[in-house]
């Protein structure tokens, strides 16, 4: 790699840095307004607030990569515009071409620290934020690895055993208590799946009735079981699809299809969990063009431009998805669409500029 691929890359990184120490503060503090409002109940404390939202920057991190990625790179380069650095790069023989091949670079570690973040950093995180604001509620309580979450109202406790996909639960207990305050019925499971707020379907269960000095065992391969957790409790249980992982949510997917249930929704956040990789290197190839007519207009002028951008390629990639979901359109095209449009885009703009 050349002094001047390391003297740009240098200034993209910057300007990545830049944007994202502006855009997740604002973001952040947008989240802590919401939680605040919550301060009071239960045991929540406006240091539970500061805690979920910071719990919560990986994954806002992921879902602004796109504008980072845009504002980021302008911001980059067009400092080097500014000063008359990329002029100058010009003259010496650097075609636009070869500046968007170093900015792709740039790209491809974003990416890289995205892929990371997505699969083993922001779906923990945000998971433990909601069971650390479901706790601090006194909703549930999570006690720490491999003893699970535990809820109860006044004859029964839940105890689920592995955080949930979706809707689907794992290594599922069910205790009933009597009135006298003894152990009346265990109930485990295997899988449990949330239906509604009235229904929950239990797989593989075995049923364990105590009585005097008796215990009855019964195994079958399906019941319901009516919570008795209101709605905000099991929204707390029912964990959103964008916090799991690629491979929990394909994991879920599947198990999806082979119970025989509709798996379109999650599927195509699958789906687009890699269409948006596709659409922040998009982003950055969008960031050339739109640096290189910045010398005479100037930069302020190119990053509200870019930032009007990136607010229409947000509700692109919006629309599509919803109507590719409405018309039952393939995945992937719905997925990697609006990032292979913005490419082509871009690609197109370059060449004009060369």
């Amino acid at each position: 790699m050349s002094l001047l691929e390391n003297y740009i890359l240098r200034h993209i990184v910057a300007g990545l840095s830049i944007a994202a120490a502006i855009l997740l503060p604002l973001f952040s503090f947008l989240d802590l307004i919401e939680q605040l409002d919550d301060v009071g109940e239960g045991f929540y404390q406006t240091k539970d607030a500061f805690l979920y939202v910071a719990y919560l920057l990986p994954r806002r991190f992921i879902q602004l990569a796109p504008f980072i990625a845009l504002l980021g790179t302008v911001i980059g380069l067009g400092r080097l515009a500014v000063n008359l650095e990329l002029i100058t790069m010009r003259a010496a023989g650097l075609s636009p071409m070869r500046i968007s091949f170093t900015v792709f670079k740039a790209g491809l570690m974003l990416l890289v620290l995205l892929a990371v973040l997505e699969q083993f950093i922001a779906p923990n995180l945000q998971q433990k934020a909601i069971a650390h604001r479901a706790e601090a509620m006194a909703q549930s309580t999570e006690l720490g690895k491999d003893l699970g979450t535990w809820t109860r109202d006044k004859r029964q406790v839940l105890r689920i055993g592995e955080n949930p996909q979706g809707s689907l639960m794992r290594r599922v207990e069910i205790i009933l208590i009597d009135e006298d305050g003894r152990l009346a019925e265990h109930i485990f499971a295997e899988y449990a799946e949330i239906k509604n707020e009235q229904v929950w379907e239990l797989s593989n269960v075995t049923i364990k009735t105590y009585s005097d000095r008796n215990v009855e065992t019964n195994r079958i391969a399906n019941m319901n079981w009516v919570p008795f957790l209101d709605a905000e409790q099991m929204s707390t249980l029912n964990r959103p699809a964008e916090s799991l992982s690629p491979s929990d949510l394909y994991e879920y997917v599947a198990y999806l299809k082979d119970t025989g249930q509709k798996s379109d929704a999650y599927e195509l956040i699958l789906w687009r969990k890699f269409g948006g990789a596709l659409v922040t290197i998009a982003m950055v190839l969008l960031s050339v063009p739109f640096v290189f007519g910045s010398v005479r207009g100037g930069i302020a002028n190119r990053l509200v431009l870019a930032g009007i951008t990136g607010i229409c390629v947000y509700l692109l990639d919006q629309i599509v998805a919803n109507v590719g979901l409405l018309l039952d359109l393939s995945f992937p095209l719905v997925a990697f669409a609006p990032g292979l449009l913005l490419i082509w885009l871009a690609i197109a703009w370059l060449q004009r500029l060369a």
